[in-house]
């Protein structure tokens, strides 16, 4: 499996071209691509996508949701599946996204863990177990991540409102007066080099239960991203998550 590092540069990208050159789930690195490569690498990179000409199996993204156009378009016009790592998306980008995976297999996650998958799937069970309890959410980085709440606060807020269809977000409560029933509270913190913490608390009057996932290492996702490009690369055109590969396995 022939996969092209988008971001091969930032902290996840590293991470990804550390395993593919290592040979994780069959993955042979063909290129990678980071606007800000300065240095010589041992392997092809560019400052631009749409200058590689090795032919690849798939995309790993972990650049910036700014250069989704380029990337899908890229994706879409050499007919390669892209595993969209990045979080941040605009509805318009989410759109493209979207559009996109009509022509080519997209595999969209904002956490690439399957442990969060899990936390995922527990949360919507205890969400509809309890449907009068109140739920927050509480996720915690490092103080350099750019987009607050995290991606993965809002896809596990999103996967519970499945669940409790007239639930509304409620991000910070400042100023606020006292809760409602209808609320999930998404709180963010950022904090010196935490890789990624999510803790989703269900509690009534009388008891309370507290699902957490913690991140140890950076290189956890990118085992995920490249678990998802092999997932990727069998399937038809379409929009694939993280819950999609857990369900087979």
């Amino acid at each position: 499996m022939k996969i092209i590092v988008n971001g091969a540069g930032g902290r996840m990208g590293k991470e990804v071209v550390n395993l593919a050159q290592a040979g994780f789930r069959g993955a042979e690195l063909a290129a990678g691509v980071d606007i800000n490569i300065q240095q010589k690498t041992e392997y092809p990179c560019y400052k631009n996508l749409k200058d590689v000409s090795e032919t690849a199996d798939c995309i790993v993204d972990f650049s910036n949701h700014q250069g989704t156009a380029m990337l899908l378009s890229y994706a879409v016009a050499k007919k390669i599946p892209v595993v969209v790592a990045t979080t941040g998306h605009t509805d318009r980008e989410i759109l493209m996204i979207k559009e996109a995976s009509k022509q080519i297999p997209v595999f969209r996650s904002a956490n690439m863990s399957l442990g969060v998958a899990l936390l995922v799937e527990l949360a919507k069970v205890a969400a509809k177990t309890m449907p009068d309890a109140d739920i927050e959410i509480i996720e915690k980085h490092h103080n350099r991540k750019l987009d607050a709440p995290s991606g993965t606060a809002l896809m596990i807020a999103n996967a519970i409102k499945k669940v409790r269809e007239k639930s509304r977000f409620v991000f910070g409560r400042y100023g606020q007066a006292k809760r409602s029933s209808d609320e999930i509270g998404i709180h963010a913190v950022r904090m010196g080099n935490i890789v990624g913490e999510h803790e989703v608390l269900i509690g009534t009057d009388n008891e309370t239960i507290t699902i957490k996932h913690e991140a140890h290492n950076r290189a956890l996702f990118a085992e995920g991203a490249l678990a998802a490009a092999s997932f990727l690369i069998t399937r038809p055109a379409g929009l694939y998550s993280m819950q999609d590969m857990v369900s087979i396995m």
